[in-house]
């Protein structure tokens, strides 16, 4: 090929490796909406999607209805050959694996793979994790890096081997975390840089320019745990910055839930948005103040104005809405 007048040496010779190197035939595995995002920079590219895997249809919703993982509905959209094992081990299913003769197997938000599965594949299984190995390992790391208010996180590639998010770092793409962000809006910024990073992964692989680095095992390591009910409940006492920090890595999933005494009971709400307000007060923690148009809540060293609130087995509305037809006495208080 020629390359284009002014083209850089170092980027014409990359082009030229990348029109000669032999296509991958590449397993996938996934299963939320992050995990599309990669699926289908994957199968945009030269390399070709031999099988994906992902989770079993369950049961979810009021009517618990069977549901399909964002994986599956995207695979069956393009005709990809899909597998939806209830045993990652099962002698069947990993033998359906073995017939595919893939290069690569690429993982994203999915399961933890037994060594049976992850070693099948002669150019190695890697992962797309969205932080910056080998801090936030674990299941929720862009949820807990806007929670612990970092300033800065990324997507990493990996080799899989027996532990969780531990091995061997191929590479990976930092961004910075704007002092708003939101689960949402991060989630989306690092689906599209994964999107990137697994498309180059997959071609220093094909290419055979892969040099691996082990991850640091000297320095402190932030972790990611699971979220559950008892990390994701909001304590008044804290500062202002970490009550609207928590707010926002849990928005607009699963939201930051609290208690709230009303009419003499105990009512459960979801916080999805807030905004911190710099007077100072002397209420309690957890202490209303409504207004026509504001819900203010007491922290440990400020208020927090709520813009976004879910009663019990009502939608989620705007204070404006809420405040319509809901009201707040002296006695209401979040616990």
């Amino acid at each position: 090929m020629a390359c284009r007048q002014g083209s850089g040496s170092h980027q014409c010779h990359q082009s030229i490796l990348l029109e000669s190197m032999t296509a991958l035939r590449i397993v996938f595995m996934g299963t939320p909406e992050f995990a599309v995002g990669v699926l289908e920079k994957i199968a945009e590219g030269p390399h070709e999607i031999c099988g994906v895997v992902t989770a079993a249809d369950k049961p979810a919703g009021r009517g618990r209805r069977m549901h399909s993982s964002a994986v599956k509905t995207f695979a069956l959209a393009h005709d990809f050959r899909l597998f939806q094992p209830n045993n990652l081990k099962a002698p069947e299913f990993v033998e359906a694996l073995r017939q595919l003769a893939a290069d690569v197997f690429v993982v994203v938000a999915f399961r933890m793979l037994p060594k049976v599965v992850w070693q099948l594949p002669a150019k190695g299984t890697f992962n797309v994790h969205a932080s910056l190995l080998p801090h936030y390992r674990g299941a929720a790391p862009i949820n807990w890096a806007i929670i612990n208010g970092a300033q800065q996180t990324g997507v990493t590639t990996f080799f899989i081997d027996e532990k969780i998010d531990t091995g061997a770092i191929i590479a990976s793409k930092s961004i910075p975390i704007n002092s708003r962000e939101t689960f949402g809006s991060l989630h989306d910024k690092l689906k599209d840089l994964g999107s990137i990073l697994a498309q180059e992964t997959l071609d220093i692989i094909a290419l055979g320019q892969i040099t691996p680095q082990a991850q640091s095992t000297t320095e402190e390591l932030i972790e990611a745990p699971k979220l559950s009910a008892a990390n994701t409940q909001i304590d008044w006492h804290q500062d202002t910055e970490v009550v609207d920090a928590l707010i926002r890595g849990l928005n607009p999933s699963p939201g930051a839930w609290s208690e709230m005494h009303h009419k003499g009971t105990v009512i459960i709400c979801k916080i999805y948005a807030a905004s911190p307000v710099e007077n100072a007060h002397k209420g309690i923690p957890g202490s209303i103040t409504a207004t026509k148009s504001e819900l203010l809540i007491a922290t440990g060293n400020g208020q927090l104005n709520i813009l976004e609130l879910q009663l019990p087995n009502k939608k989620k509305m705007t204070i404006k809405n809420l405040l319509n037809g809901f009201s707040f006495d002296s006695e209401n208080k979040f616990l």
